[in-house]
This record gives C-alpha cells, structure tokens and sequence, in this order.
C-alpha cells in the first residue's frame, strides 16, 4: 500500500472510530473495532520504518512503538462497558514515559528547553488549578501524576525541535513532526479530561478523537525513516 492509501485508510477508520462512538447498540461495535484499529494504522508507519530505514535510531523507534503499542492498550480500556479509567489511565501515562524515552535524545539545558518549560508548565498548571474542584478526591494524585508525565513529554518534544542548531543527527522535518504531535496530545487529554469530569463537552468524542488521532500520527511520522521524513 501506498503511503497516500495507508494515510486514507487511517483517516477512514478515525472517521469511523468517531462516528461509531455516537451510535447506541449494535452500532457500536463501529467504535469498539475502529478505535484501537486507527491507532495500530498509525503505529504502522513507525513499523514500516523500523523494518526499512538504514538510519541508526533504533531507540527511537523502540520507544515510539512501544508508546503506541500502550496507547492501544489505553484505547481499548476506556472504551470498554465497566469503568476502567484508570488503567487506562495509567496505559496512556506509560505510552508518554517511552515518548520520553524518545524525544530525550538531543535534549540539553538551554534557551529552547527553559521556553517550553515556562509555557508548557504554566499551561499545565492552570489548566489543573481550573479542573481541581471537579475531581474526586481519590483521582487527584492519579490526574496530577499524568499531567505532570504528560507535561513533560510535550516540553521535551517542543524544546527538541526549538533548538539551534538541531540536534546532530536529527532532520528538522522529525522534531517538527514530534512537537506538533505533543501539542497536539496536550490537547486532546485536555478536552477529554473536562468532558470526563468537567460536566461534558459538545461534540466531545469528535474533539477529543481527532486531535488524539492527529497526535499519534504526527509522533509516528517522526520516526526517522517514516514516510515524508529522512533517515537521521
């Protein structure tokens, strides 16, 4: 399959993933197949990678799969018919542990770093200080712990690609990809964290879905050796 093909696929499957998660009944089988498909599509392009690109970034790409592999993992948990929230809580803020893994390389104390800090943490923070009030008691330690995994993902992955000159080895095309996959999962958890326990939000699966599938395609093109990027 083409790159072109595969990238339809996954923007039909997403499409079904949001729409099955509207219907009632048998329908929503829609949902519960299309869901963890559309992240394994997406996990397919760092797999395409690993098995082709000659680049030598074989942590990376270990530890980009391995973050989709728990996000898979997450997907299903949250989608099934008890609350399991919180492991798939907990399988999403493992998933951002190997992203760290990942984005960590090239990372050094400076002006790129010091900014994405400041602006990721401070978003962070009010973001928390304004969901505070609305969370069970025995979910603040569980929430506070991920947005703090979370927070930092993002900053490594924005501070990856604001340095200068770029990390050797690195393509710029790689770090773009991945910070814009980070703010873009900032997001998405966000919008799924005030639906959850925010009182609900319109159109809730189509924001939180799309900007999630959106995130993982952007960190899966970041692999070096994916489709539209270089080998580092």
């Amino acid at each position: 399959m083409t790159s072109r093909g595969r990238d339809l696929l996954i923007v039909a499957v997403a499409i079904a993933a949001i729409v099955g998660a509207g219907l009632d009944g048998d329908g929503r089988w829609v949902h519960w197949l299309a869901k963890p498909l559309a992240t394994l599509l997406i996990a397919s392009i760092a797999w395409q990678a690993v098995a082709s690109s000659m680049s030598p970034a074989p942590g990376y790409r270990r530890a980009v799969l391995a973050g989709m592999g728990l996000s898979c993992l997450g997907d299903i948990a949250l989608m099934l018919p008890m609350d399991a929230f919180v492991p798939g809580l907990v399988a999403f803020l493992l998933a951002h542990v190997c992203y760290i893994v990942a984005f960590r390389a090239g990372i050094h104390a400076g002006r790129g770093l010091g900014v994405a800090a400041m602006l990721l943490g401070a978003f962070a923070a009010g973001n928390l200080i304004a969901l505070w009030p609305h969370l069970p008691a025995d979910m603040r330690v569980p929430v506070l712990a991920y947005v703090v995994v979370l927070a930092v993902m993002a900053i490594l992955a924005l501070a990856r690609h604001w340095r200068a000159p770029a990390p050797q080895g690195i393509d710029r095309r790689s770090t773009a990809w991945a910070a814009g996959g980070a703010v873009l999962f900032v997001a998405s958890d966000c919008l799924l964290a005030w639906d959850r326990f925010g009182g609900g939000l319109p159109v809730a699966s189509l924001l939180v879905l799309s900007t999630y599938y959106a995130a993982q395609y952007g960190i899966a093109r970041s692999v070096p050796g994916a489709h539209g990027t270089r080998g580092s």
